[in-house]
C-alpha cells in the first residue's frame, strides 16, 4: 500500500502521509473506502504502530481522512481535499515565485520554467 524509503531524509510517518496523500489525489483510493487498521498497516510495514496512529491522526486533522469510532478509518470525500491541497500549493507557488523574483529571477524566466523548459 505505502512505500517506505528507509534513506529517505524526511520521518516514516511524513512518508505515510505523502504515500496516502498520493494515493487519494490520484484517485487510487477512493472516497469513503477503508483504510487498514493501524495494526495492520503496522505489521506490515514492520514498523511501530504509534508511527501509522501518527500519521492517520495528521491525515484526519488536515481533512484526508476521517475515523469511525469502532469501525476505523476512511477516505474522504476527494473534492474538498483536493481544493485545500490545490490552494495550499498556490500559496506556496505565491511564495516562491515572489521570492524568485527578489532574486533577479525574470517574468519570461518563470514563464518559461512553467512552460516546461526546466534549464531556465
Amino acid at each position: 500500500m505505502v512505500h517506505l524509503d528507509y534513506r529517505d531524509a524526511r520521518p516514516i510517518y511524513t512518508q505515510i502521509i505523502d504515500g496516502f496523500k498520493e494515493q487519494i489525489s490520484t484517485g487510487v483510493l477512493q472516497s469513503g473506502e477503508k483504510l487498514p487498521s493501524v495494526r495492520e498497516l503496522a505489521a506490515e510495514l514492520a514498523i511501530n504502530p504509534n508511527t501509522i496512529q501518527r500519521a492517520y491522526r495528521a491525515l484526519e486533522v488536515e481533512g484526508w481522512i476521517a475515523t469511525v469510532p469502532g469501525k476505523g478509518c476512511f477516505v474522504c470525500s476527494c473534492e474538498d481535499t483536493r481544493e485545500r491541497e490545490r490552494q495550499h500549493w498556490y500559496h506556496a507557488f505565491d511564495d516562491a515565485t515572489t521570492a524568485l523574483i527578489a532574486l533577479g529571477v525574470t517574468r519570461q524566466n518563470l514563464i518559461d520554467r512553467i512552460g516546461g523548459d526546466q534549464d531556465a
